[in-house]
């Protein structure tokens, strides 16, 4: 198959820095779509692939899976964009197509092993797929999503990730007009959370440890601020919360949350990956028929869904602008929760 080289931002090892690199693209096939990309996310995931956090890295890594750009070629049998569109690319270039989750738009738990924008198996090339920190990428056409015309490309990347981790639960769990929402963490997640949240139609509160994010919360649309810390604060919402999304992305005591929630309640973990500590107490969820649930991403009907109801509705990300060559510095920061709500790489700075 023939490639074309393009540069990229990426990492030949856990304990390097991303530096620039030369990766290949495949050159389209009839159902490919080839985006130059202008803005990219910066997303949690990315620094634990980068430093293998997970434990499955595969290097070289260039990491980026919530892309926006411009359409620059199209395959003979493309119909869903054309040339000079923008176009946008989530977490997932790929999937079985034919198992039974595929058939329901639920790629996101392809029975046969979905492929990720990043680190997963390229059935093109070889290797490994390489993500949004590059000039451009090729993807086929069924996981390209089209950007409402009305919405700032910068701001929109973030959709692609955080914004579908958190519509994704809030669509499942039938949130709307009258639903008694909670948001556990205001971060990238937490913050598209409550907007979508609010614009769904929801009652949106914010469970945080300290009272300095109130206003914050407050200014991205939630209705009251919880500290989570305080006994009698939690007390004053016990039974109240129809959902809680919980986007906290380390281990964390779930218990005190149960007891917020509402009568056949839900918990649902989007940020946190692993086991839970301590331990949960079964009691308030069996007295109350509550569930502690969690999710994963959306699938691409479900993201276009997403992006449709953001032009609609005007949602976008709160972010902050980067340039390619500050990544390591942005990751830095992003550790100790010193951005908000999100970076955006600036792709242009890669010329």
């Amino acid at each position: 198959m023939n490639t074309t080289t393009v540069k990229a931002y990426g990492t030949p090892s856990a304990d390097q820095d991303l530096n620039q690199m030369n990766i290949e693209r495949r050159e389209p096939t009839t159902k490919d779509i080839e985006i130059e990309i202008m803005y990219c996310g910066v997303c949690h995931s990315d620094l634990h692939t980068a430093r293998n956090d997970w434990g499955f890295t595969t290097y070289p890594a260039v990491p980026g899976h919530e892309i926006v750009g411009k359409v620059t070629r199209v395959g003979s049998e493309v119909t869903k964009l054309k040339v000079g569109d923008y176009a946008a690319v989530g977490c997932l270039v790929g999937s079985c197509g034919t198992c039974s989750n595929c058939q329901k738009d639920l790629e996101q738990y392809c029975q046969n092993g979905w492929v990720g924008t990043y680190n997963s198996e390229d059935k093109y090339l070889g290797g490994m797929t390489y993500g949004g920190y590059s000039q451009k990428v090729v993807v086929e056409e069924h996981f390209v999503l089209k950007v409402p015309a009305n919405l700032d490309l910068a701001a929109t990347a973030p959709l692609l990730c955080a914004g579908i981790t958190t519509w994704s639960p809030l669509r499942h769990w039938n949130v709307g007009k009258g639903t008694k929402v909670a948001v556990v963490g205001l971060g990238g997640l937490g913050h598209m959370a409550i907007k979508l949240a609010k614009g769904l139609g929801a009652e949106v509160t914010l469970f945080s440890r300290t009272p300095n994010k109130t206003q914050d919360a407050k200014d991205l649309g939630a209705d009251s601020v919880i500290i989570s810390t305080d006994e009698d604060q939690m007390n004053s919402v016990a039974g109240k919360f129809d959902v809680i999304i919980d986007t906290v992305p380390y281990v964390h005591d779930v218990n005190p949350y149960i007891a917020t929630l509402s009568t056949s309640g839900t918990l649902v973990l989007v940020g946190y990956l692993g086991g839970l500590e301590p331990v949960l107490n079964t009691v308030p969820m069996i007295m109350g028929r509550k569930s502690v649930a969690a999710s994963l991403i959306g699938g691409i009907a479900e993201t276009q869904e997403m992006l449709d109801f953001c032009g609609k509705h005007n949602i976008v990300s709160d972010i902050e602008i980067i340039k390619m060559q500050d990544i390591n510095n942005a990751y830095e920061r992003m550790l100790k929760s010193d951005v908000k709500y999100r970076f955006v790489i600036d792709m242009s700075s890669l010329q």
